[in-house]
């Protein structure tokens, strides 16, 4: 984990940089579906929504949900992935889902700056690395 300040323009970027964007999907995807089939299950994708921390904690320490809440929020969650009720997640409907949590959470924040904690290989610190690449550039 690391320390890091973004704003929503570093969200919207990375979702707006097609290649970067759809490369860190398709890695995303491609370590969840570990049976290879091109489909994400419920059991394959709970690692994912699990990571998306969506209770809150007190002062950085993490409250014990509720066992029922927590896998009712998770089927929820699931099934806002799942577009066409199938039961399963394809790469399309990962990525579609993946790009309107990412744009609803920058829409969220605004422009100032907010220091977060991110996980290694969240998404987004990937658009933190993104935008500290692209500005290593230009600045060059």
């Amino acid at each position: 984990m690391s320390v890091e300040v973004l704003d929503a323009a570093t969200i919207f970027n990375f979702v707006e940089d097609e290649e970067a964007f759809n490369v860190s999907i398709c890695d995303r995807f491609a370590n969840l579906d570990t049976d290879h089939d091109g489909l994400l299950s419920y059991a394959e994708m709970l690692k994912e929504l699990q990571s998306l921390r969506v209770f809150e904690t007190h002062f950085g320490i993490d409250v014990k949900p509720d066992p029922g809440e927590l896998a009712h929020v998770y089927d929820s969650l699931f099934m806002q992935f799942d577009h066409d009720s199938n039961g399963t997640v394809d790469l399309e409907e990962f990525k579609g889902e993946t790009k309107e949590m990412m744009l609803a959470m920058a829409n969220g924040m605004g422009f100032l700056p907010v220091q977060m904690v991110l996980e290694e290989d969240s998404f987004l610190k990937k658009a933190v690395d993104r935008e500290s690449i692209t500005t290593r550039v230009t600045t060059i």
